[in-house]
């Protein structure tokens, strides 16, 4: 088994197919973290290219293996975003998927960091005669970064927390009278992708009682099957049932609490990888006060009319995967 391997190029196209594939369904899989897999001839032409999409469904590997049925003896090389599972979930064994294939060589993203399963499929698969390599530098951290909302989840007990902001060019973060938002078209793409990836959306009673946000996605597909959390700090039971029920018929699973740490103990318990936190001034310093937040992605509309806004993304502790 190779430790770090840069990948050779056919390897790092098929990389980037995968990464693509499980990009697209982050948001989807709650609690099985988003994972791509590529298939691969011994030519290096891709035979096929699967995601995970929810629980309970087929895992990437078995997917990818599962399209490749009228091609099965091409099947050579296996090019995977996180390592396969070496366990009996809702599905079998990736691994033994795997090596119940004519696969040789299996190259593989990010290493499982659930405790709960001590990972394996690597030596497993090793062990089994496979050549296996992980690959190293760029992709390799982007493979990472994926499934850091999982890896917080399986590690930490609470789902990895997004704080979105946006500020006017004067630094409020208020709309101006009449206006529900003031940010480009391009900004509000931006921020449903946020809400698309995540599963769920905390906010505060204030901002409810000023806006009656939609908090839905809109501006962007979204693959979540489940009803997305809404999740409201709410210590003055201010939020009006009408609110709630409407959020409801909007397809959203709304639920108020007392405070930040039954808020977070809520969603973890419901399984929720990924929160977005949309929020007004007080709400926000409270969960940046707190450090609890894990990306932060400030939005700042430019004090010249046409220019596009400003947006900088900050990790509080960089996801990268350690050189060794």
């Amino acid at each position: 088994m190779t430790a770090l391997s840069p990948p050779p190029p056919a390897i790092a196209r098929a990389f980037r197919l995968a990464l693509d594939a499980a990009s697209a369904l982050a948001g989807a899989t709650a609690p099985n973290p988003p994972v791509g897999c590529a298939v691969l001839a011994a030519d290096g032409s891709v035979l096929a290219v699967r995601a995970h999409e929810g629980a309970g469904l087929p895992h990437a590997e078995a997917a990818a293996l599962a399209a490749c049925r009228d091609r099965w003896e091409a099947v050579h090389t296996l090019v995977v975003t996180l390592e396969p599972c070496n366990h009996h979930g809702r599905t079998g064994p990736c691994s033994e998927a795997i090596l119940a294939s004519p696969a040789r060589a299996v190259w593989i993203g990010a290493r499982d960091p659930n405790p709960a399963v001590a990972g394996g499929g690597a030596r497993r698969l090793s062990a089994a005669g496979l050549d296996v390599a992980f690959v190293a530098g760029p992709l390799a951290n982007e493979a990472t970064r994926l499934i850091a909302p999982f890896a917080m989840y399986a590690t930490q007990g609470r789902p990895w927390l997004t704080l979105k902001q946006a500020f006017t060019a004067d630094g409020s973060m208020i709309p101006p009278p009449g206006a529900r938002t003031f940010t480009s078209e391009a900004s509000l793409d931006l921020a449903h992708g946020l809400r698309r990836r995540a599963d769920a959306v905390i906010t505060g009673s204030g901002t409810v009682l000023a806006d009656a946000p939609l908090l839905t996605v809109r501006r962007v597909a979204d693959p979540r099957r489940a009803p997305r959390r809404l999740a409201i700090l709410d210590r003055r039971g201010r939020v009006p049932p009408a609110y709630l029920a409407a959020a409801r018929a909007r397809g959203l699973d709304p639920s108020v609490h007392a405070d930040i740490p039954a808020l977070l103990a809520g969603l973890a318990e419901g399984g929720a990888l990924e929160a977005l936190v949309e929020a007004g001034p007080t709400l926000s310093a409270a969960f940046l006060a707190a450090s609890l937040w894990d990306e932060r992605v400030v939005i700042t509309k430019t004090a010249r009319a046409g220019d596009p806004d400003t947006v900088e993304t900050t990790l509080r502790v960089p996801v990268v995967r350690p050189a060794a």
